[in-house]
């Protein structure tokens, strides 16, 4: 046997080898060794830097980077300062003719219905000096606190710029609160006037107004029947009132008057945990924020050219709700900042449609939103036995290249052609465009981050929280590591309270455990006037206490291992993290939901929401005659023996402790409509053991 040896070359990054960001020498290499110039070809192999070494050179150059969007100003300044750079290009996205906008100028009659148009940075910064204005026009004034209780769209942006501008304090409101809660989270902060989305939701607060102190409601769409009301406006109305008032002098002193510490927002805590708390954040906390995030994942010299980056022309999607601050710093702050264009999605039943007009490079979403895209590929592929069994073979070969630092050529081979058949439709499906995603706001399974990953879709998964900005770490894109939460990002310290967590609680950890303690600009100054709360979650040094369980490898990436709260603490002395047992079910394709019980009980057990739509489709094939009322369908034998199957698939991967020994099955979904999950899609845990409660006594009393 002949050898050949080719040559010297370098990896250009830790994840290059992974994703596809090769060096010229390196596709040379592949070349060579993808052809018969010999049997046997010998790489040597120069420079590979050591991941500790490697970490540590590109974080000394991000904590050192400075641009024209990293600066010290309120957030209104900071808009001001985008559109002037990016005056010509487009800001916004929005879809035609699926809102009664009133806004002026941004729709005209005959507009083709459902299609996108565009704002550019001078029309939006127009707009949002009109909208300032006129909220000045209404009685707005520094400090002010004022509601925007809507969807993620267009008019929710410029408001929150616009209120901003005018010395406003923004308060968000979820739309799936009940009056009830909205009468607390308008009252609890004594706002004056609040911005709704539509007629449904102005009812809400109308039931309620007897209890609040509004000096007006402005809506963003028409709305009926309120035609001899003063004090209810139109959005369009308040642009046009600011209009005719705004003058430009008047306008810069309303952004000078403020200081990057005065209060910009209160973010109300989803209230897992019982009554949300407001968050207080200062327009430093969020503007700092932005700062560390662009140093991350925005360009920087030292970054090869291939690697993806956030700038100016990246085109977003936005879908999450940006009364959550997860969107709204990173997917709407961080993005006007840095002079992207935003493109909105109606609503969550038309992303697929949406996605492939706006045809975006990157986006923000949470965990559970991967896992519905997960579930749409696996349903779309399995039409056939055998379309189904060439999806599951690209999904190993995903996760292997995923894992391999050097895939060698039999596993390229494997790639390039699961590339073909496979993933190369589902990035088609996504826009076609995507460079990379951003997860947060919960656990993203590692399984699910290498598979995405190895189809060549990188999802920069991160942790942060409401009190944090919300941007403690993600994982920067020339250095992805699924089952990591990245490095913490510049200008943020962390340390690990070590004493509160046992080794035995886990024992697969190869780094460091306890409960993560942050300091840093973007960390809150407190909640609203509860300042016993505040006490609490703080250290006597003044250390923020995330109540988070958190590895940290020897080179500083973080990786989520619970809520510390949420423990699972046996009657046998051992305590299980509910979180890593439910990640192991999240590519499953027979239960859509699981959450994990046993605190005080003998063993593990679990509350399982079934895959409806899956579990019809075996029974057909299987010609089940099932029950039609889903009570009676989750207590039949021949259902739970199907999910118990899979029950026991997965429990071979776990430690025995770990292991679900018994399940009970729900009848519906865990939605934030049924107030299941937070509008953030996080698990109400209390919630669920309340509303299933005889069913996990049912599980103990056998």
């Amino acid at each position: 046997m002949s050898v050949v040896i080719v040559g010297v070359y370098t990896f250009p990054s830790y994840i290059g080898s992974r994703v596809g960001f090769r060096s010229t020498s390196q596709t040379i290499v592949t070349s060579l060794f993808e052809s018969s110039i010999a049997p046997f070809i010998v790489i040597i192999h120069k420079g590979i830097e050591q991941p500790t070494m490697a970490t540590a050179r590109w974080r000394e150059a991000e904590r050192e980077h400075t641009d024209a969007v990293i600066g010290r100003d309120t957030l209104a300044e900071m808009f001001e300062g985008a559109a002037q750079r990016n005056a010509e290009r487009d800001a916004q996205l929005y879809k035609t003719d699926c809102y009664e906008r009133t806004l002026p100028a941004v729709e005209t009659p005959g507009t083709e219905s459902g299609r996108y148009r565009t704002l550019t940075y001078a029309e939006m910064r127009e707009s949002v000096r009109h909208l300032a204005a006129g909220f000045r026009e209404l009685g707005t004034s520094a400090d002010d606190r004022v509601g925007i209780f809507a969807n993620t769209r267009m008019e929710w942006a410029q408001t929150d710029f616009a209120l901003l501008a005018a010395g406003g304090v923004v308060t968000t409101v979820y739309t799936e609160s009940s009056p009830q809660q909205v009468r607390y989270l308008l009252g609890d902060p004594d706002a004056v006037g609040v911005v709704v989305e539509n007629g449904d939701l102005l009812d809400r607060v109308l039931e309620v107004e007897d209890d609040l102190d509004l000096e007006f409601i402005v809506a963003m769409d028409e709305v009926y029947g309120h035609g001899n009301r003063e004090d209810i406006y139109t959005l369009g109305e308040v642009a046009r009132l600011g209009a005719a008032a705004f003058e430009e002098s008047a306008y810069r002193e309303w952004l000078e008057a403020r200081d990057p510490d005065d209060l910009a927002t209160l973010i109300y805590t989803s209230g897992t945990t019982g009554k949300p708390k407001g968050v207080k954040l200062t327009h430093w906390n969020l503007r700092s924020n932005v700062n560390q995030t662009r140093k991350r994942i925005g360009p920087r010299p030292d970054k090869p050219a291939d690697v993806p980056t956030l700038d100016s022309g990246t085109r977003t999607i936005s879908v999450l709700p940006l009364a959550h601050v997860f969107e709204r710093t990173a997917g709407h702050f961080l993005m006007f900042a840095s002079g992207a264009t935003v493109g909105y999605a109606e609503s969550p039943d038309t992303i697929p449609e949406d996605i492939n007009k706006i045809r975006p490079q990157t986006g923000t979403s949470v965990p559970r939103i991967y896992e519905r895209i997960f579930d749409r590929m696996r349903d779309t592929a399995g039409e056939t036995a055998t379309k189904q069994r060439v999806f599951e073979w690209s999904i190993d070969v995903a996760r292997s290249y995923a894992r391999a630092d050097s895939p060698g050529p039999l596993l390229r081979a494997k790639h390039r052609l699961a590339d073909y058949l496979v993933y190369e439709s589902v990035r088609s499906r996504l826009g076609g465009n995507v460079e990379f995603m951003v997860s947060g706001g919960g656990s993203l399974s590692p399984e699910l981050a290498e598979l995405f990953l190895g189809m060549g879709l990188p999802i920069l998964e991160g942790y942060g929280l409401t009190e944090t900005s919300p941007v403690v770490s993600v994982n920067p894109p020339e250095d992805v590591r699924p089952g990591t939460l990245g490095p913490p990002v510049a200008d943020v310290e962390t340390r690990l309270d070590t004493e509160l967590v046992t080794d035995e609680e886990f024992p697969d950890a190869e780094g460091e455990v306890g409960e993560l303690q942050v300091t840093g600009p973007n960390v809150y100054p407190g909640y609203w006037e509860r300042p016993e709360d505040t006490d609490r979650v703080f250290t006597d040094d003044g250390w923020f206490r995330t109540g988070d369980i958190i590895e940290r490898t020897d080179d500083g990436y973080l990786i989520y291992r619970d809520r510390m709260k949420q423990i699972l603490v046996l009657d046998t002395g051992k305590n299980v993290a509910p979180g890593r047992i439910e990640n192991e079910f999240a590519t499953s394709d027979r239960i859509e939901q699981i959450m994990a019980v046993g605190d005080g009980q003998k063993f593990v057990s679990a509350l399982i929401a079934p895959n409806f739509e899956r579990l019809e489709a075996w029974a057909d094939r299987e010609g089940i005659d099932l029950p039609a009322d889903r009570e009676r369908l989750c207590e039949d034998e021949r259902v739970r023996e199907w999910i118990g199957e899979e029950v026991e698939r997965v429990n071979r991967r776990l430690e025995p402790v770990e292991q679900v020994k018994q399940f009970r099955l729900t009848p519906e979904e865990w939605t934030p409509q049924n107030e299941l999950l937070t509008p953030s899609m996080k698990k109400k845990r209390r919630t669920i053991l309340q509303r299933f409660n005889d069913q996990v006594e049912d599980i103990y009393e056998e």
